[in-house]
């Protein structure tokens, strides 16, 4: 076996970063970085392609070089990303026709609801699994399209490819060999038909896509080319690529039907392993592929909160209440849970069950007794609270999982776990290694190059850090997720 190592690439909404494992999956070394987040108008959300790029690049070199490696040293690559995030960009040059439109940006709402008006929500959902909403790639490839002069010539031309950001980073990585993307981020582009595992020409006349900019569609562990870039200094496999959620799953080793994680990065993301079976929710959840290997497709049960850890940013960057997101634990802990300010941070309308786009935040309940500290526990469980919402989605659709397993930045902090474990009445379990994404892009890596022996290989890695039961009156609970519900109304749009 070539080399000693694998290299894991996660370019998440806000910033990018390379682990470094060996093949025990001990983390060897690791570099990570933010870029700017573009906001050209209220509701939009834009990411510069080069800072992107640049920012993999730049963390990749910098794990190489902590961790003594060089191209030879590294078995394999896997890539995990922010799904959605569209890009399109000219075949010949690799150059970007516009900015990402990053999964967050609402400024196709207006176009979802002329479609859903003329009937097409069902048939979208059957076969996609999703909804006709903002959030999803297909919406903003036809907005590129439309709205970037002479695009759509060279598009229908075949001179663009289109990709979501794994697609876009596999492409740079090959030097422009590679135009492929992973059944998992397909799945998110409201043009992949969940059921065939293919792209839907029906979808595409829909929105008026041409199937020339369209990538192919592999498993997850598979075959993806060579990365040559100068920033690994050599060849190294392409081996394994997933969106962030579907790597965090299986990062989590939720290969058994029932399994649920939940993470929290920027937004919140809870998935249920449902088999082989697409679940088809009647509670404004999400059918998805969770993970497709060997050719046998594993579907998943999916609730999207855009708002989480992006929320901890609003306090620091916007408001300056705090200076660090690990100020909220102890402020949480001196102040103790707040029952009468609800904050909604639909900052970007409201994901999952609500599905309302021209939703906006709130804070709510407050009296002139109100502080920093009131704000700051109230945005902490305002997390929770979502995530609640979620869970009792799932269970109304038959998922009622006794323990979920959670990850992601936000739980470092014990006191939020305790408080999500107490409004679920679930107990929820922290791994050792909370970084289940970028973990989760080893594994797979590890596995198409015959490292990793097993999906039960990983389960046998897993390890839990911490437990957290639920601990909460139930009158408690119940009044503040009663309080809750109150404020989502309020800030609803069809209020």
């Amino acid at each position: 076996m070539k080399g000693k190592f694998l290299l894991a690439i996660d370019q998440g909404t806000s910033s990018s970063r390379t682990v470094i494992y060996d093949h025990d999956a001990r983390m060897v070394s690791s570099a990570q970085q933010e870029f700017p987040q573009i906001y050209p108008q209220p509701g939009w959300v834009e990411h510069d392609p080069e800072a992107i790029w640049d920012s993999v690049t730049s963390v990749t070199r910098d794990a190489l070089k902590k961790a003594g490696a060089a191209a030879r040293d590294i078995s394999a690559i896997g890539i995990t990303n922010q799904r959605e995030t569209t890009l399109l960009w000219d075949r010949d040059t690799g150059e970007c026709v516009y900015n990402a439109i990053v999964w967050q940006d609402r400024r196709t709402a207006e176009y979802c609801q002329g479609l859903r008006n003329q009937g097409n929500e069902d048939a979208v959902s059957r076969k996609t699994g999703l909804r006709l909403d903002p959030y999803f790639s297909g919406t903003k490839i036809a907005w590129i399209l439309d709205n970037v002069p002479g695009v759509r010539e060279r598009a229908e031309a075949g001179k663009l490819a289109f990709g979501t950001v794994d697609c876009f980073l596999l492409w740079r990585l090959t030097g422009g060999r590679v135009h492929a993307t992973d059944a998992t981020n397909a799945s998110r582009t409201l043009l992949f038909n969940i059921h065939t595992q293919e792209w839907d020409d029906d979808l595409l006349a829909m929105f008026s896509i041409p199937r020339a900019v369209l990538p192919a569609v592999r498993d997850c562990a598979a075959d993806f080319g060579m990365a040559v870039d100068d920033c690994l200094g050599g060849e190294v496999p392409v081996c394994g690529m997933a969106g962030d959620q579907q790597a965090a799953l299986i990062g989590q080793a939720g290969f058994e039907p029932g399994m649920t994680k939940s993470t929290y990065g920027t937004g919140c993301f809870v998935v249920a392993n449902t088999g082989n079976e697409a679940l088809h929710s009647e509670n404004q959840l999400l059918t998805t592929i969770a993970m497709r290997m060997d050719g046998q497709v594993t579907y998943g049960l999916e609730g999207s909160v855009f708002v989480a850890g992006s929320a901890m940013q609003w306090l620091r960057d916007e408001l300056r209440i705090i200076d660090a997101a690990p100020e909220s634990e102890e402020i949480a802990r001196r102040r103790g849970v707040v029952d009468d300010v609800y904050v909604v941070p639909a900052f970007a309308g409201l994901g999952a069950p609500y599905w309302d786009p021209d939703a906006r935040g709130a804070v709510l309940g407050l009296t002139r007794g109100s502080g920093r500290d009131d704000i700051v526990t109230a945005t902490l469980q305002s997390v929770a609270f979502q995530t609640c919402d979620l869970i009792d989605a799932m269970s109304e659709d038959g998922i009622k999982p006794s323990v979920i397993r959670v990850d992601g930045g936000m739980v470092a902090n014990d006191w939020f776990l305790q408080f999500l474990a107490d409004v679920l009445d679930i107990a929820v379990e922290r791994p050792d290694n909370v970084e289940s994404t970028v973990l989760g892009a080893a594994y797979l890596a590890g596995y198409q190059a015959g490292i990793v022996q097993s999906p039960a290989a990983i389960g046998d890695l897993w390890q839990r850090d911490a437990l957290f039961e639920p601990q909460m009156e139930a009158a408690q609970r119940e009044r503040l997720l009663s309080g809750w519900s109150d404020a989502v109304r309020r800030v609803r749009s069809d209020n």
